[in-house]
């Protein structure tokens, strides 16, 4: 079974500057049956609107993956990175003991991105961040790493969690396959595209909620641009 999470069913929030959707319960939307994914606690689809953006806030104790879909981010952080990140780049942060970041589209144009929360393996530790380009021509037909906390995935960005983070673009009618281990979790979300997985639709925005022991086909229906997470 595909545990299908229609983009329409989704909780969220329309703050005039910030357009969000919340595929798990978030602020002010609650849901007790959508708490999550095994360790991965947040999965966000905002639309920022131009030269607006998150104040200086608090994290602690989560690892936070924010895949940009179009326009690019501005992050700056109490550790003293500032960056920019831009559509199909990825940028991680790990919260460990506290930081505090803004988050800015300082851009002409409507960014749009994926925000993710995954709980870390285990608490505490020296904040950090990170962020990478991540061509969408080397994830052609094929998956790519782009956030893991596994030693073996030298060149992903590095989070304290035992998940990783997931990019494939797929041409329409190309496949690919995912095997997810047993007693994981994984999820995944068309950020554009049309796609079925083991032969169920998955639209754009759309997430899929697989449980362990067992490996899905992902087709692609439309040209599509895939994230998944494969976590604890």
């Amino acid at each position: 079974m595909v545990d299908k999470r229609s983009f329409e069913s989704l909780g969220g929030a329309d703050h005039g500057w910030l357009k969000a959707k919340h595929h798990f319960s978030f602020a002010d939307y609650y849901d007790p049956a959508r708490m999550g994914w095994g360790a991965l606690r947040v999965w966000n689809d905002d639309e920022i609107a131009p030269n607006s953006g998150f104040p200086p806030h608090p994290h602690q104790n989560m690892e936070i993956i924010t895949y940009v879909r179009q326009g690019a981010i501005t992050h700056q952080d109490s550790m003293g990175n500032k960056g920019r990140t831009e559509a199909g780049d990825v940028q991680v942060m790990s919260a460990g003991t506290g930081v505090r970041h803004a988050e800015y589209n300082l851009e002409p144009e409507t960014t749009r991105i994926f925000q993710i929360w995954i709980l870390p393996r285990e608490a505490g530790g020296q904040p950090s961040w990170g962020a990478k380009p991540f061509p969408k021509g080397d994830r052609s037909g094929r998956f790519v790493t782009l956030a893991s906390g596994f030693p073996g995935d030298k060149d992903a960005l590095p989070i304290r969690a035992d998940a990783r983070v997931l990019g494939a673009t797929l041409k329409a009618g190309e496949s690919v396959t995912h095997s997810v281990g047993e007693g994981r979790h994984a999820y995944l979300v068309p950020a554009a595209g049309a796609i079925t997985v083991d032969g169920e639709a998955v639209n754009a925005r759309d997430g899929a909620a697989l449980s362990g022991g067992r490996t899905v086909t992902i087709t692609a229906v439309q040209d599509a641009e895939i994230v998944l997470v494969d976590s604890e």
